[in-house]
């Protein structure tokens, strides 16, 4: 989302002592030690207020102050560092709760938290920052200003005003995986204020039946890469120069950050596309170079393994190279003659031994993929 983020001024809340929050999110980047990322705030002013937010140190926090209660912070003693997966965050807060450790609970992949740095926690039927018309609540962003804006994608977000649920109520575990999946429609009430966004669409519309659509500020950015259907993105680790990713890491940053940065997910066969975002003119006409690693070879190391590659040159052409001797020692190379764009997609396809490249849909010397015909 980095520059994007979505609010609503609320109204009366059904009940100020309970709300349950819950969202999947996937993270572009860790925190650089000076910026936290914001998942949620209700905002009347610094003083008044209770945020919910990604530490620079990765940790999660949950900050509340105002009304009658004393400035407060507790957060996760675990860090929370997966760039590749989506993680279920559930918030649930019920002052009514006897028991003071009951009265703000957090689930992380459907397992509740139970070990946090410090917490106060507030008092029994304590009326909480949220819920008259005097707050904003802010999807993504801290209240006060934009630097702290989340930074990556969400999906499914439910704020239910009135209503405790935990984990169990918006995910499951898998019977054959015993991985924690998505319910994508969950059987929970919204109350007064409440909503789901982001199911599936890239708006603030209210798909609760509540009503209570959100405003969007900034550009939402549509992504088939879902809690159901987890894509193979860029892993920043992999990269001496530290590129700036997006998008859930499935979009780079300048050209300017240069060297190599892999995918999370190897594979012997399959497919993928690059849409390229920019014309590849590259620093001192490089060009922008793809590749995919040649698993008959079987080396593990980056400066040994061969790999088969292709890029687009200062001039737009797309060439077609391969390097069997590996570290880019050998290379033998033929242009397609065809040229490549900001817009274009390049389609990348990995099949029995063989390697097909295309743009647009159509390969490359008329190889076909389906039939094993002309791969290189």
């Amino acid at each position: 989302m980095a520059s994007t983020y979505l609010q609503r001024t609320q109204g009366t809340a059904t009940n100020r002592n309970i709300f349950t929050v819950s969202m999947w999110v996937k993270r572009s980047n860790l925190g650089n030690g000076s910026n936290a990322y914001q998942y949620m705030d209700f905002y009347v002013s610094a003083d008044i207020r209770i945020s919910i937010y990604q530490m620079s140190s990765d940790q999660i926090a949950i900050y509340m102050k105002g009304g009658g209660y004393a400035d407060n912070i507790f957060y996760t003693t675990a860090k929370y560092r997966d760039t590749s997966s989506w993680y279920h965050f559930v918030w649930r807060f019920d002052t009514t709760q006897s028991t003071a450790a009951d009265r703000v609970r957090m689930y992380v992949n459907g397992e509740q938290v139970t070990s946090f740095v410090s917490s106060n926690y507030p008092a029994q039927n304590f009326n909480l920052q949220q819920g008259t018309s005097s707050y904003t609540q802010y999807i993504g962003r801290y209240g006060a200003n934009t630097d702290n804006n989340f930074d990556g994608l969400m999906s499914h977000v439910h704020f239910c005003d009135g209503y405790s649920y935990g984990a169990d109520s918006f995910g499951s575990t898998d019977s054959t995986t015993g991985e924690w999946k998505i319910n994508t429609s969950p059987s929970v009430s919204y109350g007064n204020n409440g909503f789901f966004v982001l199911k599936d669409t890239n708006s603030g519309t209210d798909q609760s039946g509540q009503g209570n659509n959100l405003t969007v500020s900034g550009t939402l950015t549509f992504t088939h890469d879902n809690p159901s259907n987890l894509f193979c993105n860029l892993n920043q680790n992999t990269s001496k120069a530290k590129p700036t990713l997006s998008l859930g890491n499935l979009k780079t940053g300048s050209s300017s950050d240069g060297n190599y940065v892999f995918g999370t997910i190897g594979s012997k066969a399959g497919y993928y596309e690059i849409k390229l975002g920019q014309n590849p003119n590259g620093a001192n006409g490089n060009g922008l170079t793809f590749g995919t690693f040649d698993s008959n070879y079987g080396d593990t190391t980056i400066n040994t393994t061969s790999y088969r590659a292709f890029k687009t040159n200062h001039g737009y052409t797309t060439n077609y190279s391969v390097d069997d001797t590996g570290g880019g020692n050998s290379w033998e190379g033929v242009s397609t003659g065809v040229s490549a764009a900001a817009g274009d997609i390049i389609n990348v396809a990995w099949k029995n031994g063989k390697l097909y490249v295309g743009k647009n849909g159509t390969y490359f010397f008329s190889a076909n993929p389906s039939n094993n015909t002309d791969g290189s």
